[in-house]
């Protein structure tokens, strides 16, 4: 390699250092931003508002923000408990919860992939007949933390990758810095998705149950809590019998969970 090429890539290499430290300084303006300016968006929801602009049947968005104070504690115990009963002493990651995640993802893909090889020949006749089986993906496990969604909707993209995760876990210990647990739960319920253009706790409880945050029951929290992982899924049968019957176990663990 010449000494002029090697200077090259040193340059470049520098301005990539360079580049990543400036992204992680206005990350952390922006967390600092925080302490006193609720955020009028999330990345998220900027992704979904423009996916939904361009439907064919565009939906009203529904979002309006409410302060901690406000919030009934019902549906705080209730998300803590179905999505990370360990919030208020982690430091913004779990990694046993991550590992077993991990974990999970590859005997998940193991799995998938040799179901893939034993339909092989069935899918090259299907192709043939002109009906192609599509090869079954391996269902992906998070393991992340209420910081680490939060911090995943408010800066990140949606793809999944080893560069984002890491990024995730830098911002989510910036978060526990900078902003602390109550306020990280309040910009949580005040942004997380809860159905179709429906985000935050306060449009959810008038969505579901025409009432306001602070008027949440235990039961009716505890079937918003279920609804969280998969909201667009479940918006459609919010009172099915696998959400009530959840439900019932998520309030059964809400008198054991610390809120801050």
């Amino acid at each position: 390699m010449s000494r002029g090429v090697g200077r090259s890539l040193g340059r470049f290499a520098g301005l990539g250092v360079v580049c990543f430290a400036a992204l992680q300084v206005g990350f952390v303006l922006h967390i600092v931003a925080l302490l006193a300016i609720d955020p009028r968006s999330t990345t998220f929801q900027r992704s979904e508002a423009w996916r939904l602009a361009l439907s064919p049947r565009p939906l009203a968005w529904q979002q309006r923000w409410v302060d901690y104070a406000a919030i009934s504690p019902n549906v705080k115990r209730a998300v803590v408990a179905a999505e990370d009963a360990g919030f208020s002493e982690h430091s913004g990651v779990e990694w046993d919860a991550l590992e077993k995640a991990w974990e999970r993802n590859q005997r998940a893909e193991a799995l998938a992939e040799r179901s893939n090889e034993r339909t092989a020949s069935e899918a090259a006749r299907r192709k043939a007949a002109a009906d192609p089986k599509p090869p079954r993906a391996a269902k992906v496990v998070g393991g992340s933390t209420i910081t680490q969604q939060l911090a995943k909707n408010l800066f990140l993209a949606g793809e999944r990758n080893f560069l984002r995760k890491g990024q995730e876990l830098v911002l989510a210990y910036a978060m526990e810095a900078i902003l602390g647990k109550q306020r990280i739960l309040e910009i949580y319920l005040n942004s997380v998705e809860w159905g179709e253009g429906v985000f935050g706790v306060e449009a959810a409880a008038r969505r579901y149950f025409r009432t306001g945050a602070g008027a949440l029951t235990a039961q009716q929290s505890a079937q918003l809590a279920v609804m969280l992982p998969a909201p667009k899924r479940f918006e459609k049968r919010p009172g099915s019998g696998y959400v009530l019957g959840r439900a019932s176990t998520i309030a059964a663990r809400m008198g054991g969970v610390e809120i801050p």
